[in-house]
């Protein structure tokens, strides 16, 4: 891969793919984003649509509609397409529709030379991750989902609702498979240094019941914004724009995505969302809690969720 080429291949210029573009254009991090498309000519108007802002940006970027090709000398392709939800639908239920379609772009990615770093967006991610990284034959550290980032930074929002303080004093993780079987992890949730348990123990305005509805509107956020307006896009185009920022700026940040779990609570052979520190080499580690009983339950079953799907692909 040549280096300090700063360019981002992103595939698929739907409602995700131009929310993290238009992220992008305002965070800075990219010297050159590339849009691909099934349709060209919707690429080429979203590129002409970004350059457009580009006045008003404080980051110099060159964005263009481009194809497969550009992939060769990318740092990172961040692969947003396919079909999203549709009210009340679930995530896993897209799999059927995603997976061959992600295979395809993946073979397409890898036939330019691409030896980057792979990063899916697409839903069901855990299990279009894992796909994505049997398809490319890349190490499972350079094939990363989004996770539970988006999850986490809505956990975090709604304890820093709830709390009035600061969302991003706030410390805490929704980890798991990115759906129904996801869960909190209460038990390292801390504001500063504070747990939150401690903090709802001392002041009787807050609930230990409520604790439990804070995490019901988070893992139903995604349901409810999607009945509101058909899509939610804003948050998780953030989301990736921070990902693909650590990942080129070398932070070593630690972030909820979808890594391979390699023994990890003694789990094999599945992507899951799980803290993990990220670098220019991709996940340079996961970073293991000590979940208590309970929350090694839900991982369990989180992970057997994906394990029954997977065993079916």
């Amino acid at each position: 891969m040549e280096q300090n080429v700063r360019r981002v291949v992103l595939v698929g210029t739907g409602l995700v793919g131009t929310s993290f573009a238009y992220s992008l254009l305002n965070q800075g991090g990219v010297k050159e984003l590339v849009l691909i498309n099934r349709t060209r000519e919707k690429a080429v108007g979203e590129a002409s649509d970004l350059s457009h802002g580009l006045p008003f940006s404080p980051y110099r970027m060159k964005i263009w509609a481009g194809d497969y090709s550009d992939c060769q000398s990318a740092d990172i392709v961040l692969i947003a397409a396919g079909s999203g939800r549709m009210p009340g639908g679930d995530r896993l239920s897209l799999l059927q529709r995603n997976a061959e379609m992600v295979k395809n772009i993946v073979r397409q990615v890898m036939d330019s030379g691409f030896d980057g770093i792979i990063l899916m967006a697409s839903n069901p991610v855990d299990l279009l991750t894992y796909i994505a990284w049997k398809e490319s034959g890349l190490p499972a550290s350079r094939v990363i989902g989004s996770g539970t980032t988006l999850d986490t930074a809505r956990f975090r929002y709604e304890i820093g609702n709830y709390l009035n303080v600061d969302p991003r004093d706030i410390n805490g993780y929704i980890i798991g498979e990115h759906g129904d079987s996801e869960f909190a992890v209460w038990s390292h949730t801390t504001l500063g240094v504070t747990p939150i348990s401690e903090i709802v123990g001392r002041h009787p305005e807050f609930k230990f019941s409520d604790l439990e509805q804070i995490f019901q509107n988070v893992r139903q956020a995604g349901y409810e914004i999607i009945s509101q307006k058909g899509a939610t896009y804003y948050g998780i185009g953030m989301a990736l724009a921070k990902i693909v920022r650590a990942i080129l700026n070398d932070e070593n940040s630690l972030l909820p995505v979808s890594v391979y779990l390699n023994g990890h609570y003694g789990h094999h052979d599945v992507f899951i969302g799980f803290p993990a520190l990220l670098n220019k080499n991709g996940v340079r580690k996961v970073i293991e809690m000590n979940l208590n009983e309970e929350e090694r339950a839900k991982l369990d079953a989180s992970v057997g969720v994906l394990k029954s799907y997977i065993t079916k692909m």
